[in-house]
């Protein structure tokens, strides 16, 4: 009995985790015979899962929407409140659960009933978040999860596409996976008519369905995925780069370094090497200054010479600070600090 639970519970997994399996596919990752799968198939069905079968050699098991909430352990309300708090997470880029939140989100509203998804719905439509300090452009959670389901599924996505500078675009792509940082979601894809592997912000994405036909996935661009999408926004981008050593650990220059603002890799125990980008060598000094981390250029040299003159400008202004002012006309025996007039201060 312990075996089958198992089993049935493997099973459901299977089944969530990827749109259709035909029987021997099922049965192969089960280690079990076709037979099996379609007997632990109408037990899941007895159980409240609507699993759709397809005949035919072509055919195969898919999970449904359900006409009511498979038996979960959450009655309605705890499946909307469920369903909110994954939304909340995966739009407000809150660190470290946001991609974990949208797959879980992705599963959850495969089977929720319309009813419950329309209390989703308005909860979300309705409710405004008090965030601390400046926000990224917001992700639509319903855009995420479709992302995240066409990846999933092997389909092709068409849409509309805002570049950086506002130039609106068709796009028709093979999306792979979706990668988050704390701040921004991006979609890395193979652009069909591009013919490359493309990154695109999802907060810049708007789905054109119908979707598809399935394709067959291709090998990724690189195997960390996060990595590649770092450099592509934080390097790549940008017409000027730079390599610094940081003169810190790596763990230290990670608190100040974004994945957005440049890519780190440890260069020994007490340093690490910084890869980044700026729009012009002027704005990389004040970028790199901004961390707050003691270092040295490594490329380009013409990166030393903007900091020379950078700081031959600041010396030159903290002389100019030091430097006595001539009194203008009128001052003499004023004492400093007072104000002419006898209105007082507002």
């Amino acid at each position: 009995m312990l075996e089958t639970s198992a089993r049935l519970l493997r099973l459901l997994s299977l089944l969530q985790a990827h749109r259709e399996w035909s029987g021997a596919e099922l049965a192969d990752r089960l280690g079990v015979t076709a037979r099996t799968v379609r007997r632990d198939v109408d037990r899941l069905r007895e159980l409240g899962y609507p699993v759709n079968a397809s005949p035919g050699t072509g055919g195969g098991y898919q999970l449904g929407v359900g006409a009511e909430l498979p038996p979960l352990l959450l009655d309605d309300d705890e499946a909307v409140a469920v369903a909110v708090g994954l939304r909340t997470a995966a739009g407000q880029g809150i660190e470290g659960i946001g991609e974990t939140s949208v797959r879980a989100l992705a599963k959850l509203e495969q089977v929720l009933p319309h009813r419950l998804r329309r209390r989703v719905g308005a909860l979300n439509a309705f409710t405004v978040p008090m965030l601390r300090g400046p926000q990224p452009s917001a992700v639509d959670p319903a855009v995420l999860t479709e992302l995240a389901h066409l990846c999933r599924d092997a389909e092709r996505l068409r849409f509309d596409y805002r570049g950086h500078d506002g130039a609106p675009t068709r796009r028709t792509v093979e999306p792979h996976r979706l990668v988050c940082t704390e701040r921004r979601w991006y979609l890395v894809a193979w652009d069909l008519d591009r013919e490359d592997w493309r990154t695109f912000r999802a907060d810049r994405i708007k789905p054109r369905p119908p979707h598809g036909p399935r394709f067959t996935p291709r090998e990724p661009p690189a195997e960390d995925l996060a990595a590649y999408v770092s450099q592509g926004v934080s390097t790549r981008a940008y017409a000027s780069h730079a390599v610094i050593r940081l003169l810190v650990p790596l763990h230290e220059a990670a608190e100040r370094v974004s994945p957005s603002s440049g890519t780190l890799e440890a260069d020994g125990d007490d340093a690490c090497i910084l890869r980044t980008g700026a729009a012009s060598l002027d704005v990389m000094v004040v970028h790199v200054m901004m961390t707050g981390l003691a270092f040295e250029v490594l490329e380009p040299v013409e990166l030393t010479e903007a900091i020379r003159t950078a700081r031959d400008r600041l010396d030159a202004a903290l002389a100019r600070a030091a430097a006595p002012r001539p009194r203008a006309p009128g001052d003499a025996g004023r004492t400093p600090g007072t104000r002419s007039g006898s209105g007082a201060a507002s």
